[in-house]
């Protein structure tokens, strides 16, 4: 009896650790790809091209080494300035690489090393670019969420052939879309790029997910713009890009969606 018991916290001692091991993978790997959404978000709205030139200081144009390319670690060994000019670099870049990692560590935690995992990373990281490109320019480029709602509409028969279903993901897109687009024909408040989120978030994230990622995002909205207007940073007749809360609702509704719909559903019954 002690050998068995011995041998059965053995093996979840090896399955710790391998858990752990994957954990820094999934981490290390957000990291690297939050360093290539940097580039996504900064080249899209310039229409260049993300593959070339190669990666190099927006300030003195020096072509970037691999040492200065590390996500984060190169941001804090530099002191946050260029190598070459000194220039100071915005922490954004860190922070959005650190982001990311974060996220898909939450996503790996959530559900394993999963075709969900994988499913919910991809979509992770076409809100990450969408969501802070809005933010920057207000503006949402057809060619990220056209590519974002192509890539769904595979996830989403792939998903079929492995059983997790097929009508309630186009319900979900079906729900996302067409919500914001009502606002948008009765109030003109919205961007017909927030319908296009909300599709695209709609088709990975299915029916019931998509009505948490719509309540987190006009609630996450509703707070932020009210913050910003109480603190004179904007006005009541300024735009504010809605993209953002958007990827923060869907992201929301990745991590913790399901948790939050059988706490309500206890709830009421």
């Amino acid at each position: 009896m002690a050998f068995i018991k011995l041998h059965s916290l053995n093996k979840v001692g090896v399955i710790n650790l391998i858990n752990v091991i994957i954990s820094c993978y999934v981490f290390l790997f957000g990291l690297l790809l939050g360093s290539f959404f940097n580039v996504c978000i900064y080249r899209i709205p310039k229409d260049e091209s993300i593959a070339f030139p190669p990666s190099h200081c927006t300030s003195c144009n020096t072509h970037l080494k691999p040492i200065d390319l590390l996500p984060v670690f190169s941001y804090i060994f530099l002191k946050g300035k260029c190598r070459y000019c000194k220039k100071k670099i915005s922490p954004r870049y860190a922070i959005i690489e650190l982001l990311t990692g974060i996220i898909f560590l939450g996503i790996y935690l959530s559900y394993g090393l999963t075709f969900i995992t994988i499913k919910y990373c991809v979509l992770a990281s076409f809100l990450i670019v969408i969501g802070m490109i809005d933010y920057d320019t207000s503006d949402i480029y057809l060619k990220t969420t056209l590519s974002g709602i192509i890539t769904g509409v595979i996830f989403a028969l792939a998903g079929y052939f492995m059983g997790y279903g097929l009508l309630k993901y186009f319900l979900g897109a079906f729900l996302g879309g067409g919500i914001i687009t009502i606002i948008i024909l009765i109030t003109h408040g919205m961007g017909w790029g927030d319908a296009e989120i909300c599709l695209l978030s709609g088709i990975f994230l299915g029916f019931k997910l998509t009505i948490v990622t719509l309540f987190f995002s006009f609630v996450l909205g509703g707070i932020i713009g009210i913050l910003l207007i109480i603190s004179k940073k904007k006005s009541k007749k300024d735009y504010m890009p809605f993209g953002p809360y958007i990827a923060l609702g869907a992201t929301v509704a990745m991590l913790y969606g399901d948790k939050i719909i059988y706490w309500y559903l206890g709830k009421m019954f």
